[in-house]
């Protein structure tokens, strides 16, 4: 490797940590531009769009390269994956109705229309496409409407057929049933755990006794999950109706 290709491994560009071993730092660090995840190094993009891949928006980790790099090297999978960074009008990152076995309470697409966000769309191959699938098993990969999602890429051009994974058990509303955005993970368990005396019976007191608890725990993640839609805290993304792969 020679000297500026080591500018570009994930080490260097600080991308390397991964949400799955540092669950209060979910979704993970973001590229701040365009990339081409190649093992352990984002490389310089020379296209935006793969028309022999299938494109999937990314609200949460991902679009972290840490964390996709660990998805693909436990399937043993070495193929790059197309990093391209969009602007996106209509939808917004709301917050997963479950408790994650990985310490962590999650982002889901939400509609919303007129909002406007910067996020990556993954260009994954048949078999990354396979492997992102099976990481998220509490989600249906969706294909993302035009008409109510515009995603630009960073040339001008508008992208069709863009899939996402919505939330099976719904999400998190604000308190008049409209979906909350995602705040960040330690803002959110902080927030969580402040408003119930149950919730800190269960996960403890801290967003780190939170995460401790929550890890590999998957009894304990249902009865998470379990108690947001006890409480009501629980909306539609209103993506739901969309078509499941």
């Amino acid at each position: 490797m020679d000297g500026h290709e080591g500018h570009r491994t994930l080490e260097a560009l600080g991308l390397a940590d991964a949400p799955r071993d540092h669950p209060l730092t979910y979704p993970g660090t973001w590229p701040a531009e365009s990339g081409l995840l190649d093992g352990d190094r984002l490389l310089p993009l020379d296209r935006l769009t793969f028309p022999d891949r299938t494109p999937v928006l990314a609200v949460g980790s991902n679009a972290c390269p840490g964390q996709l790099r660990h998805k693909m090297a436990e399937s043993a999978l070495t193929s790059a994956i197309p990093m391209v960074r969009t602007r996106v009008t209509g939808i917004d990152v709301g917050v997963s109705a479950h408790v994650s076995v990985l310490g962590y309470v999650s982002a889901s697409p939400v509609k919303a229309p007129g909002v406007r966000r910067e996020l990556f769309v993954i260009w994954l191959d048949a078999e990354q496409l396979a492997v992102v699938d099976a990481t998220e098993p509490n989600f249906d990969r969706v294909r993302l409407p035009e008409a109510s999602a515009r995603i630009e890429s960073g040339d001008g051009g508008i992208l069709s057929g863009v899939f996402a994974y919505v939330n099976r058990h719904g999400v998190l509303h604000n308190g008049d049933g409209v979906p909350r955005s995602h705040p960040g993970q330690r803002s959110l368990i902080s927030e969580l755990l402040r408003g119930s005396a149950e919730l800190r019976q269960m996960f403890g007191v801290t967003p780190e006794e939170f995460c401790v608890r929550a890890r590999a725990d998957a009894r304990l993640c249902e009865r998470g999950t379990q108690w947001f839609a006890k409480e009501k805290m629980v909306t539609l993304s209103g993506l739901e109706h969309l078509r499941v792969r």
